[in-house]
């Protein structure tokens, strides 16, 4: 069923107090070996997180790297409408479209945010997987800005996993929250589709070398 108009906006509002209480009870820790922290605020990035680990990004990167505004990109689905709004309120832009599908004027859209001095967060699986299989989306755009991707992960000391195509991650109450930030990653330019299904897999190795909890 499709949710619009006061009902959205009563279902964005309560999501958003029930997510602001449930992280409050987290104990946070962050790892950032390359210290990303500190990088100049004139290095850009295109951030990039697994799916299944989204609910509490927004909150961590406003916890640890708040000097640094953002863009997420949500899915154009009805589903995705709530989550942008969500988004919204917890205090980044919103571009909409897909990793998977990475249309035109999200690709503009997105590039043009980057070129505006704002970073660009992108879950590479999503918005329907496969989980952890990385779209080409992510590619396209470092390739076409020359900014460097930044893998990011979070890990809980004790969650949940939904039955969905992903096995989204819910934290318990209390859990351990670490975010990960990778080595800075530079994807090269290709010519061939061989040579960019090369860069595709190196990227996705990457991601997967921070994630723990599979």
């Amino acid at each position: 069923m499709k949710i619009e108009g006061w009902r959205a906006r009563w279902l964005v509002a309560i999501a958003y107090r029930i997510l602001k209480i449930w992280s409050s009870t987290l104990r946070y820790e962050l790892e950032d070996p390359d210290n990303f922290v500190n990088r100049p605020l004139t290095e850009r990035c295109i951030g990039s997180l697994w799916h299944n680990r989204l609910l509490l990004i927004c909150i961590a990167l406003k916890k640890f790297v708040p000097h640094r505004p953002g863009a997420g990109l949500i899915s154009a689905s009805h589903d995705g409408d709530l989550v942008a709004d969500l988004t919204q309120r917890l205090g980044f832009a919103v571009v909409r479209g897909s990793s998977s599908r990475f249309g035109a004027s999200a690709m503009l859209e997105m590039a043009g945010i980057l070129a505006s001095g704002i970073e660009a967060f992108i879950t590479p699986d999503g918005p329907r997987g496969p989980m952890y299989e990385l779209g080409p989306g992510i590619i396209f755009l470092a390739q076409k800005t020359g900014v460097s991707v930044q893998p990011i992960n979070i890990e809980y000391s004790s969650c949940w996993r939904l039955k969905s195509w992903d096995r989204f991650i819910l934290p318990r109450p209390f859990a351990k929250i670490r975010l990960i930030f990778g080595p800075e990653h530079r994807v090269a330019a290709t010519t061939t589709d061989e040579e960019f299904e090369r860069e595709r897999l190196r990227l996705q190795e990457a991601m997967m070398q921070l994630v723990e909890r599979k």
